[in-house]
């Protein structure tokens, strides 16, 4: 009898530390909520700004305000602040805020509504305050001293000068919409109709006859004619960037919403189609870095490239009431709310999501959170719930 209780007893023993052992299931929601929190623990820092993080040497990739990504960060932490309501990530907010403002004087980029409108302009849906208008109009007043009249372009890049003599990027729709905008706070109309002649030339000039879009152009700034089509950080030049296809989609949605200009709408329409009926779009949405890439499906994934699409048409989805674009938008969202996506809450780096890739050529950046992946995941949830 008295080892039959003994083997009862260790048989209950075993069953109950199997039990307790037994993983917790996944909660997307309270996983977002840990990862939201270490937005809330980073140090302030103006010299500083988190781009991503690296697996390989432990630690957060920082950059200073010049970079092309920092205002991503300030920008995360407002919306974070509009999803949660805790006014601890709104203090936060302007304070990196205030780090960039020293950028409003850069010529040297065309990265301004990157730096200035996602970190000023996310501000201002939530603050009224003249100085974050003061900023976004100089800032305007900077990024439109690289304007050419001939080319009807602004310049995106200054480095290569041995190669390009004027180059402009898909990337630099996203910094019309700063524009825009400082035409709304001022008045003053010269902001928009250089804005509406750049998206025209790049309209004209950058898409394939398939609607997918080259990364690069470079233009002549004598005669105003294409010199080029190449990339700089897809595969090669002909092949599909997919983070280049998310600008498109994304400036000329943004584009149309200003213009009412049903040209742009249906280059937004025609590139979202494109991307999505892509025989290389995996079935969870996430997209592969570049759709010629030639391991496929052995290429890294790119979360940033698939969240700004996803932003994108959701807004794309209530200017034309095609179903097929939210779909896509809640088809990402739902994957990348998984363990597989969201860092788990021993990692100490003040980000959401793994799994961007930057620049693959360069070797940069692959595989890893980056913010920029943050930023648009975020945008996503709010324009979601704003339906």
């Amino acid at each position: 009898m008295r080892n039959i209780f003994k083997s009862f007893l260790l048989f209950s023993l075993f069953f109950l530390g199997c039990k307790s052992e037994k993983k917790e299931q996944f909660n997307p929601d309270k996983a977002l909520e840990k990862r939201f929190s270490k937005l809330l623990e980073y140090q302030a820092d103006s010299l500083s700004f988190p781009r991503s993080y690296s697996f390989e040497k432990k630690q957060v990739n920082k950059v200073p305000s010049k970079d092309w990504t920092s205002g991503f960060y300030a920008g995360n932490l407002w919306q974070l602040f509009e999803i949660t309501n805790n006014t601890k990530y709104k203090d936060l907010a302007k304070k990196w805020t205030s780090f960039i403002e020293k950028e409003k004087y850069n010529n040297r980029t065309h990265d301004m509504g990157f730096k200035v409108f996602c970190s000023f302009g996310q501000g201002l849906k939530h603050i009224e305050n003249q100085n974050y208008k003061d900023i976004i109009i100089k800032s305007s007043q900077t990024l439109i001293t690289r304007y050419n009249d001939t080319i009807k372009s602004i310049r995106s890049w200054d480095f290569n000068k041995e190669i390009w003599k004027f180059p402009v990027i898909i990337d630099n729709m996203m910094n019309l919409e700063m524009l825009f905008e400082a035409t709304k706070i001022s008045g003053d109309s010269v902001y928009h109709k250089i804005a509406v002649t750049h998206a025209n030339t790049t309209l004209k000039n950058h898409f394939r006859k398939d609607n997918s879009t080259f990364h690069v152009l470079d233009y002549s700034p004598k005669t105003g004619k294409v010199r080029m089509k190449v990339t700089h950080q897809g595969y090669n030049d002909n092949s599909v960037w997919a983070r280049g296809q998310g600008w498109a989609i994304y400036g000329y949605t943004m584009a149309y919403r200003y213009t009412k200009d049903k040209k742009y709408l249906n280059q937004a329409e025609a590139t979202a189609n494109f991307y999505l009926s892509h025989k290389n779009l995996p079935e969870d949405g996430i997209p592969f870095w570049d759709f010629n890439a030639p391991n496929i499906p052995n290429e890294p994934r790119d979360v940033s490239a698939g969240t700004v699409i996803s932003s994108a048409l959701v807004e794309l989805y209530k200017h034309t009431n095609n179903t097929k674009y939210l779909e896509y938008s809640k088809k990402v969202i739902n994957t990348l709310k998984s363990e597989n996506y969201i860092l788990p809450e021993s990692l100490n780096a003040p980000f959401i999501l793994n799994h961007s890739t930057g620049n693959w050529p360069k070797n940069d950046e692959i595989d890893e959170p980056i913010v920029y992946g943050d930023y648009y995941f975020l945008e996503t949830l709010l324009r979601l719930k704003s339906l």
